[in-house]
């Protein structure tokens, strides 16, 4: 299975263990999605003053910040299949860039083009960093690299937490956020293996080599439901915990919650070499259920809102690292582009999530929309059926040629 890999392994032109290559691609995505992705929605009162914004606007700059993050997306197969490596540094760049530029926008169209772009870093990040690491880790820890690289989403959650708590304006905090990127990027320059001069990898992403319908159905079915399950915990549990009677503290522990206890994420790749992909998930599923139902208590209280939020964070973080691991099962070596189908079919199941909990909550509440949600969770177990489960340990999929190549 992974003779291929190994040999685009012994390529690398400088050695590094594998948690180095875990922790830098960690980095690298915990700016694109924790500080260029995600922060956005902490402060958005404080975009909505400077600049005027209404509930439309405020959509509407979101959707941009999607739009971004869905070319970059479709362009990081391309991209890491002519280097992995520059595709992760252009993904930091661009985060830099597009923090830096809604930092000093003086109106909202330029600020527009920061929130583009700063997306767009984002969308380049988890393909690049996967198609890394299958490039730079031997094939007996790149389970655990992919899973631990993947965390650094609840990374940067955490670090931006509690930042609209500080007593200065926004914009400061923001040329904050671009620096502390612009320094990940370098040091992410500077850290990151090359590959040997005139060295291409294997099974490039580009080559057109597919998977049969019928094998990559169930891993864009199992994103679209992470998807459609995470929105209306990203777009509504702040809005669950202030209808419940408990303060903006409370939400920012909460908030704070969702990032370190996502860590913990890190370690279903473990659970993935001992017990598979399938009994990983399922388990996962189950608790990620229990977790979101906690909000939909008439009075879930400070303890009962933190462990929601951590169960949350570690589930989403686990999940999310599991599309991964599918998708490198389904391209072997080329990984970035099964994770690119993995994450749009999730960027999709987040647009009707919201959409649909945003018209459940109006019919019947928070808290029933929050029960809902967690009985939707639970659809996870159509694994259990050998058609919507994920490869195993050792099992191998036909491809046929895109007819599109």
């Amino acid at each position: 299975m992974d003779t291929g890999c190994d040999r685009s392994s012994a390529r690398v032109g400088v050695a590094r263990s594998w948690w180095t290559i875990a922790a830098l691609g960690a980095a690298v995505i915990a700016l694109c999605y924790g500080f260029a992705r995600y922060a956005y929605g902490l402060f958005v009162p404080r975009f909505s003053a400077t600049f005027e914004l209404d509930p439309v606007a405020v959509g509407i700059l979101s959707a941009v910040s999607t739009t971004g993050y869905v070319l970059g997306l479709a362009a990081a197969p391309a991209a890491s299949a002519r280097s992995a490596r520059a595709t992760t540094l252009v993904a930091g760049g661009f985060a830099t860039a597009g923090l830096a530029a809604m930092a000093v926008a003086p109106g909202v169209v330029s600020f527009g083009i920061g929130i583009l772009v700063a997306g767009a870093g984002a969308g380049l990040a988890s393909p690049g960093v996967a198609q890394l690491i299958v490039q730079s880790v031997r094939g007996g820890a790149r389970t655990r690299a992919q899973t631990w690289a993947n965390t650094g989403t609840g990374a940067g959650l955490a670090l931006t937490a509690f930042t609209p708590l500080l007593p200065v304006d926004w914009r400061p905090i923001w040329f904050g956020f671009a620096v502390v990127a612009a320094v990940v990027t370098a040091v992410a320059a500077w850290s990151l293996p090359r590959p040997v001069s005139g060295a291409v990898a294997s099974g490039r992403p580009g080559d057109g080599s597919w998977p049969r319908p019928v094998v990559i159905g169930p891993l864009l079915f199992n994103a679209t439901l992470l998807g459609a399950v995470s929105a209306p915990y990203w777009t509504f549990s702040t809005s669950r915990l202030d209808e419940a009677g408990l303060s903006p503290g409370v939400a920012t522990w909460a908030w704070c919650a969702i990032g370190l206890v996502g860590l913990v994420g890190g370690t279903a790749g473990r659970a993935v070499e001992r017990h598979g992909l399938r009994a990983t998930g399922l388990v996962i599923w189950t608790c990620w259920a229990a977790g979101i139902a906690l909000l939909a208590l008439p009075a879930p209280g400070p303890l009962g809102a933190v462990v929601s939020a951590g169960v949350f964070g570690a589930g989403f973080m686990a999940l999310t690292g599991l599309c991964i691991l599918w998708g490198a099962r389904l391209f072997p070596e080329a990984p970035s582009r099964g994770v690119t189908w993995g994450f749009l079919a999730l960027g999709l199941g987040q647009t009707a999530g919201s959409a649909l909990a945003g018209t459940a909550a109006g019919l019947v509440g928070l808290g029933p929309t929050f029960a809902l949600t967690a009985l939707l969770a639970l659809a996870g177990w159509t694994q259990i059926h050998p058609r919507l489960a994920p490869p195993g340990r050792t099992e191998t999929h036909e491809v046929v040629p895109d007819r599109a190549a």
